[in-house]
């Protein structure tokens, strides 16, 4: 294009000269014909200036013509990649919100799995507690030998072992427990606790006990004891009123342990589980400190 211009500019001048040059005084040897001549090629030189200028202008304008042509065609290009971005990254939000319902669909299948383990686990208990009961009723202890001539009866080291062990009262050993906790008596306290799950392991206070026995741990700074208290609490006693405290108390001993990943991913598993409760505003306000993005919890329509 530039060359064109050039070559342009160049010719009209020199064709201008050619003009000047013809209409200027002939010399006096020149003859009429010689005039005409000159004057016929300089008018033919002018034609095909102007052929050669009109064939520009005929040419810059298609080249105009595209140029405008490339720059719609580009502007409509960025029009359309801007709108296939957005309908990507809508697609890509969408897609985010399906795999965050579909994992609170499976989180809550996985806990009906816990609580349905749990009361199966209970139910293998209390079958165990019957054979016992009946294999005792079926071969009951012998009876002593009659004394003869005043004689003291004679009492078999077994026997008197097994007769000597008491149950403890639930509710007593376990308040005593609670008692010793909040005093700070932490040994005699989980003795207590232990008695509690020792003897009513299918009452609900062995879950409560159990949660203690995790808490006595934890004040003690025995956070590896604690963590194991706590997945007993969520594992056989996932239907508990204390399982979401447990998860909770889990997730911060994990992190005490220098185990952040698996502390935030129980804290989130909380307020997942749990989303209404008191511990599920605690591990929000705890990922938040930490600077942890939180994944919003979905509602299932019943």
């Amino acid at each position: 294009m530039q060359r064109i211009y050039t070559f342009r500019n160049r010719l009209l001048p020199s064709a201008i000269l050619m003009l000047v040059l013809a209409a200027a005084p002939m010399s006096a040897h020149a003859t009429s014909k010689e005039i005409i001549e000159l004057q016929t090629q300089v008018q033919q030189l002018l034609d095909m200036v102007q052929r050669i200028q009109s064939t520009l202008d005929t040419r810059f304008g298609v080249l105009q013509n595209l140029a405008q042509q490339t720059a719609d065609n580009a502007n409509q290009m960025s029009t359309t990649v801007t709108a296939l971005q957005q309908k990507i990254a809508a697609q890509n939000d969408a897609t985010n919100g399906k795999q965050d319902a579909i994992s609170g669909q499976v989180q809550s299948l996985n806990d009906s799995v816990d609580e349905l383990k749990s009361r199966i686990a209970k139910l293998d208990k209390s079958i165990q507690d019957l054979q016992t009961q009946l294999q005792n009723i079926q071969n009951p202890p012998a009876t002593a030998p009659p004394v003869a001539n005043g004689a003291a009866p004679v009492v078999s080291p077994s026997a008197g072992s097994a007769g000597g062990e008491q149950t403890p009262p639930l509710n007593e050993t376990f308040q005593a427990g609670i008692r010793d906790y909040n005093a700070a008596k932490y040994d005699v306290a989980q003795g207590e606790f232990q008695d509690v799950l020792h003897y009513y392991p299918l009452d609900d206070l062995a879950g409560d006990a159990q949660f203690y026995l995790g808490e006595i741990a934890y004040r003690e700074q025995k956070f590896s004891d604690a963590v194991k208290a706590y997945n007993a609490v969520l594992e056989g006693f996932s239907g508990n009123h204390k399982a979401p405290a447990a998860q909770l108390r889990k997730g911060l001993a994990l992190m005490a342990l220098n185990k952040k990943e698996a502390g935030v991913t129980e804290l989130r598993m909380l307020i997942k589980r749990h989303p209404q409760t008191p511990e599920a505003a605690q591990a929000r306000t705890k990922l938040n400190a930490l600077g942890v993005r939180i994944v919003p919890t979905t509602t299932s329509k019943q």
